[in-house]
């Protein structure tokens, strides 16, 4: 018998459809501000300690390398639905840097009716007066670096801040902001399923609109792994992560906040724009050191990365070289497998349509049938609107899933 991949057989039941419309995937700026009050010992992000007194040249530099990026999109109409300031900590920008950038954007682009603009916030440099003044040069939405709430955990985390300043912090976001988001560590050493579950019912009763949880990732050179190495901390087992992952969706999804995507949680009409952008296959600019974009150009997509030290970034800007360590054109297959990874993560799943539109290609064009129909099989994929998404027995297997879909 021959499988195709434009009807996998449902494994339950599909949601509600998540049919694809003309420009829903959206169309974003991330800028990377990569300074930070202290080097987290976990941490890989390209940060480094300390903060310029003179943001004059990185204003400058941010602007004309917008300029720079926005020149080479092709012409197709672009409504900006996202900007997005990452870091290191983006809450030790000067309003005013902000405030020029959010500006920019929307001279280059019309702006969309909910335009979200984001700024990653850590407790301990937040204050009253400047995020009244960071929400008056534009930001309407704060993502606030808790990671968690135990205070001995934030010390072996090596996080500068307290339960109490995180508490604080939150108090004052959610006065200035409607749209307040947390990021939330989890499977850290000695954590228990039990102490977790307490945690969230904490963060629950702080009635967020959205969270973001990501499992502890210990990565070669830090200072927790060589920590880890030497015997002095035990990350939780492989099946207590699992269990860690499942009592997150469970209390989450009870609590109103279910999984719109893999390691995010939202209240309805409260999910990230910006990551939406991403996992939908929107084209969006990556301003700043280390900063990574997706591009349409006239001549095909181009994936492109920044350079990653700060100051040999703003030398290159500054001279007229440009801040593009790399510019890599993708093959239109490339573009559509990466659609497929990423829109896999979405509970909404990947819409066909969506990957046609973009790319011109459809499912058959990239998705392995017999992959596809042993997915089905087993109950790890379903049917969902005009595309496919992983169930939540899929989601544990996702790597697996992906890996098997696309190995034609």
């Amino acid at each position: 018998m021959t499988h195709t991949a434009a009807s996998p057989r449902p494994a339950t039941p599909p949601a509600s459809p998540q049919d694809s419309t003309p420009g829903d995937e959206g169309f974003g700026v991330y800028v990377h501000w990569p300074f930070c009050l202290s080097k987290c010992p976990y941490c890989d992000f390209n940060s480094r300690p300390g903060n310029p007194t003179d943001q004059a040249p990185w204003r400058r530099a941010l602007i004309a390398e917008m300029d720079a990026q926005a020149a080479r999109l092709d012409d197709r109409p672009r409504p900006l639905t996202s900007l997005f300031f990452g870091g290191g900590t983006p809450s030790l920008m000067e309003p005013e840097t902000v405030a020029c950038v959010i500006e920019h954007a929307r001279a280059l682009w019309p702006a969309a009716p909910d335009l979200e603009v984001t700024l990653e916030a850590n407790p301990a440099s937040i204050d009253p007066a400047r995020l009244a003044a960071l929400r008056d040069a534009g930001v309407s939405r704060l993502s606030v670096g808790v990671q968690s709430l135990d205070d001995e955990a934030l010390v072996a985390l090596g996080r500068c801040h307290t339960v109490q300043d995180s508490l604080n912090a939150l108090e004052t976001a959610t006065s200035l902001f409607d749209r307040v988001s947390l990021d939330l560590i989890y499977a850290r050493p000695g954590q228990s399923v039990e102490s977790w579950a307490e945690e969230l019912k904490r963060v629950l009763a702080l009635k967020p609109s959205h969270l973001s949880l990501y499992q502890l990732t210990v990565e070669p050179g830090t200072p927790l792994f060589r920590r880890i190495v030497r015997g002095e901390l035990d990350l939780p087992d492989e099946d207590t992560a699992t269990d860690l992952f499942l009592i997150t969706r469970q209390m989450l999804a009870e609590g109103g906040l279910p999984a719109y995507e893999v390691s995010n949680h939202a209240r309805p009409d409260h999910a990230c724009r910006h990551n939406m952008v991403t996992w939908r296959g929107g084209d969006y600019l990556g301003l700043g050191p280390g900063a990574h974009g997706r591009l349409s150009a006239p001549a095909g997509p181009l994936a492109t990365v920044a350079h990653a030290d700060p100051e040999q970034w703003l030398a290159a800007v500054t001279s007229g070289a440009g801040g593009l360590a790399e510019a890599t054109a993708l093959t239109i297959e490339d573009r559509a497998r990466e659609m497929v990874m990423t829109g896999l993560r979405l509970a909404e799943g990947i819409s066909e349509s969506r990957l046609r539109r973009l790319t011109g290609l459809g499912f058959e064009d990239v998705i392995d049938p017999d992959g596809l129909a042993l997915a089905a099989d087993e109950g790890l994929v379903v049917a969902r609107g005009d595309g496919l998404a992983v169930t939540e027995t899929g989601v544990l297997l996702l790597n697996t899933v992906t890996a098997a879909l696309l190995s034609a």
